[in-house]
């Protein structure tokens, strides 16, 4: 599980990263803490670090089951796919809120596919237990 070990890895890099932006969006706008609110470009920068956090405690446990259940290259797989969407997410959110929404499918998609695979592949491995 050594690939999705360092996806993992490199997605809670990519949220550390969103967190010093938003730390230096809060700066170079002035909003002083514990305001999220004030300047239109600071509450962009918010926003992506949040839904980011939002995402990832769901990415994160279902990339790891479906690493274990189906294999850790398409969960590894998927996972870059995820990371490249926040990827996108943030620079389209960042120049105009309507613009995240590409950035979102590809964020949202691997999600998905994780979730119901890892579904899928749980009640497989359960009911071949049960036999």
């Amino acid at each position: 599980m050594e690939l999705v070990s360092a996806v993992s890895l490199l997605a809670i890099l990519q949220f550390s990263v969103f967190g010093l932006l938003v730390g230096r969006a809060r700066g170079k706008y002035g909003v002083a803490a514990p305001a999220v609110t004030g300047n239109e470009h600071f509450e962009r920068w918010f926003r992506v670090h949040y839904n980011t956090l939002e995402r990832l405690i769901i990415f994160l446990p279902v990339m790891w089951l479906f690493g274990y259940y189906v294999g850790q290259y398409y969960a590894a797989g998927l996972g870059c796919f995820y990371l490249v969407g926040r990827a996108v997410y943030a620079a389209g959110y960042v120049k105009d809120p309507s613009k995240r929404g590409i950035g979102m499918i590809i964020t949202e998609l691997p999600i998905w596919i994780m979730l119901i695979g890892g579904f899928i592949a749980v009640a497989i491995a359960w009911a071949q237990g049960m036999s």
